[in-house]
């Protein structure tokens, strides 16, 4: 709980901040604007004023203007002077003394404009040059408070600053709905996890609204990942299930044949003989069995896996010739071409071509063929063999582990209901597909479809 309430505060602060770090860049500009528009417009006025004075009555040589004249362009808190080129007033009209006492009188040969703070009042003054006789005689002086400057320069700061409180507040609350619209998900993934943790049962999240976003993208996944994990588990589940039903049987068998050897002894040779071998034969099917199940969880964890180029026929024949010498069975070879790549683990193809041969070996009691083909720019691998065949109502559960159509026909042939489950697994874990087609009492031809090498010259890769 107190990292939500750290997520929470810390995207809360984050869009206050950002938010407010805006308004303060907006409202500078906002403000720069304001005074320098405010500023130019009241410069050209005092400007203008200025350049009427001098164009409607022609200055006399000595500077001098009609008596009061410069009073009729004289406004609120403002004066107007007549400047000679030695920096002195010869005429002045005004109605703010501290103005005309603070300012100073400049001579200027150019037009000027100044604005300086006096008074904690902003203040202008514009100087225009009087030219004569084809030179600059003197110079006309305007200034003036900029009362109405003041004002509407307080106004606009009260109005930003209502404005900026205001969007901070809004900001707060907003950034508050939003960051809990945000962790509600991650709060519902967080509180799942705790019930894990404690109860160890997986669990998924509850998804109430379909917002087509990140966050329900993230919970998703997350369900996606509790399904494969409560599938794994299951499997798992089953797997042990499974695993100590197999074991059970032979363990029985050895316990029982022990326990009648303690009762009767072994000067009985006949039953000492039996006991020894039903004890040896179960122990063989144990060993077996582990050996079965040892390759299976290898073929579903196997980490990285080494591909090769392979030569799909060659292995084929070399397999063929070892079981030929051991089952003296006849096994036909039928291929398109002479060679097959294939980018592949060899010891793990191997395995799946003597799983399958072995089924057909035992399951049959007459010829096998082997059919190599390419289909569909993947290499074709066809076993097919006229034995005892599969029920239709089999075929969907043959891949599952421990499965076997007929468990009493299959504890004589010494099956343990794994081999079909490897295979698929090696088949999968080279990006191939496995297929099987059969039909009882007429026999059963099984499929292994492997992707062809690449071609020269191009590159392949592949993630395991």
């Amino acid at each position: 709980m107190k990292n939500k309430l750290k997520i929470t505060t810390k995207i809360n602060l984050l869009i206050t901040a950002w938010l407010l770090i805006i308004l303060l860049l907006v409202n500078t500009i906002v403000y720069l604007l304001f005074m320098k528009t405010t500023v130019n417009m009241e410069e050209q006025i005092l400007r203008q004023k200025a350049h009427d004075i001098i164009k409607e009555h022609a200055v006399s040589d000595t500077l001098k203007l009609p008596k009061d004249y410069l009073q009729y362009y004289i406004s609120d808190h403002s004066y107007i002077r007549i400047i000679d080129s030695e920096h002195k007033v010869i005429d002045e009209a005004g109605n703010d003394r501290n103005l005309m006492k603070d300012v100073k009188p400049k001579f200027t040969k150019k037009e000027q404009a100044k604005l300086f703070a006096m008074h904690e009042h902003q203040n202008l003054v514009v100087r225009v040059p009087i030219n004569q006789h084809g030179k600059t005689a003197g110079t006309l002086e305007i200034g003036e408070l900029l009362s109405g400057l003041e004002a509407r320069k307080d106004i606009l700061i009260s109005v930003m600053a209502s404005v900026t409180g205001i969007s901070v507040i809004l900001s707060f609350f907003a950034g508050r709905w939003l960051s809990n619209i945000i962790m509600r998900p991650i709060s519902s993934i967080i509180s799942t996890m705790e019930e894990i943790e404690q109860s160890g049962v997986p669990k998924k999240i509850l998804i109430k609204n379909e917002t087509k976003d990140e966050l329900q993208q993230m919970a998703s996944t997350f369900n996606r990942m509790i399904s494969k994990l409560q599938e794994s588990i299951e499997k798992q589940r089953q797997f042990v299930s499974d695993a100590s039903h197999e074991l059970k049987t032979p363990l029985t068998v050895i316990i029982s044949f022990v326990n009648l050897l303690r009762r009767h002894g072994t000067k009985d040779e006949g039953l000492t003989k039996d006991a020894i071998e039903s004890i040896y034969s179960e122990a063989n099917r144990m060993q077996s069995l582990t050996k079965s199940m040892l390759e299976l969880a290898g073929s579903e964890h196997p980490g990285t896996i080494a591909l090769e180029p392979l030569d799909l026929a060659l292995l084929c024949k070399s397999v063929l010739k070892q079981l030929q010498r051991v089952y003296k069975r006849s096994i036909q070879l039928h291929e398109e071409a002479s060679s097959l790549m294939i980018e592949a683990n060899e010891n793990q193809i191997k395995q799946v071509i003597i799983i399958l041969l072995d089924n057909a070996l035992k399951y049959s009691s007459g010829k096998i063929e082997i059919f190599l083909q390419v289909q569909e720019n993947m290499a074709a691998l066809r076993i097919k063999d006229y034995g005892i065949g599969i029920p239709a109502s089999e075929l969907d559960n043959i891949f599952e582990r421990f499965y076997r159509v007929d468990k009493a026909r299959s504890r004589k042939t010494g099956g343990t209901g794994l081999g079909l489950s490897i295979a698929k697994n090696i088949v999968s874990l080279h990006l191939g597909e496995i297929h099987i087609k059969s039909k009882e009492n007429s026999g059963t031809e099984v499929t292994v479809l492997l992707p062809l090498a690449s071609s020269p010259g191009s590159t392949h890769s592949q993630e395991m």
